[in-house]
């Protein structure tokens, strides 16, 4: 089979590209323009978290949208990308960092969105097709790549606990202090992290034991499940006030935000 994906993916990370990434950064970009009033009625549409925040806080949701567009490229690999794509993106990027007003998201240059699952050599036809959404490395350091499908299920589902791309941008946020290791140092408080350790370990015994609502890939390491786990507190916060208080307080200092007291629910 002809690895259709693999050499698409060479194509954008090909020669030249990943030196010019590493040794001549462009310079870093902000927002000049006022935000268009066609990004603010898909943002309406399309996120509960951005409909959920007061005007203040909308503006500057919209400003780090911008921000987050200007310093990173979305391009669609054998599928069209439209602006709801590309808010939907920076959407995923901004949500975990949103009370984080200096965060920049210095290693991702390129969202690469792929009409559907893929597998570990970067193929969307054939068999073996259950990659949602993945953060590059090595010769595709500074690249994410994720399922369109599953980006748009991810703020279409308002029930499942689950949002890839928020998923895999949570990855890139652990990944900042240099290793993902489900512990962003950058983010947690130090006395933290003895506590936090403590309560992934409990939390994926009670996984492995079916006593857990938790998605069984938690399991697989810390780093998933700190990913797993921010899916859910983004997705259900009530729910997981209600079924794991612990994990929920934790995570509410980590993103420094009490997502239970936001209103995710149609207007």
């Amino acid at each position: 089979m002809v690895i259709i994906g693999f050499i698409l993916v060479i194509s954008l990370v090909g020669f030249g590209w990943i030196s010019y990434w590493k040794v001549a950064h462009p310079k870093w970009k902000i927002p000049v323009k006022p935000f268009p009033v066609e990004w603010r009625s898909l943002l309406k549409q399309n996120v509960l978290f951005y409909d959920s925040l007061d005007e203040s806080e909308k503006r500057r949701f919209e400003y780090k949208i911008q921000e987050f567009l200007l310093n990173c490229q979305v391009t669609g690999i054998q599928t069209e990308v439209d602006l709801c794509d590309k808010l939907l993106v920076a959407s995923s990027a901004i949500i975990p960092i949103f009370s984080f007003d200096s965060w920049r998201y210095n290693n991702i240059r390129e969202v690469l969105l792929y009409p559907t699952t893929f597998n570990k050599n970067y193929d969307f036809e054939g068999s073996d097709r259950n990659i949602l959404g993945m953060v590059g490395n090595q010769n595709m350091e500074g690249v994410m790549i994720l399922s369109k499908e599953a980006l748009h299920m991810g703020f279409s589902n308002e029930s499942d606990k689950q949002n890839t791309a928020i998923h895999e941008f949570v990855h890139l946020i652990d990944k900042s202090d240099g290793e993902i290791d489900g512990i962003p140092k950058l983010l947690m408080e130090r006395q933290y992290a003895i506590p936090w350790i403590n309560l992934i370990s409990t939390e994926i015994e009670r996984i492995y034991e079916r006593k857990s609502d938790i998605n069984p890939y938690g399991t697989t390491n810390k780093a998933e499940f700190f990913s797993v786990i921010s899916e859910y507190f983004f997705e259900r916060p009530t729910l997981l006030e209600e079924k794991h208080p612990e994990l929920y307080a934790i995570l509410e200092k980590i993103f420094h935000q009490d997502m239970a007291d936001r209103k995710l629910t149609r207007k």
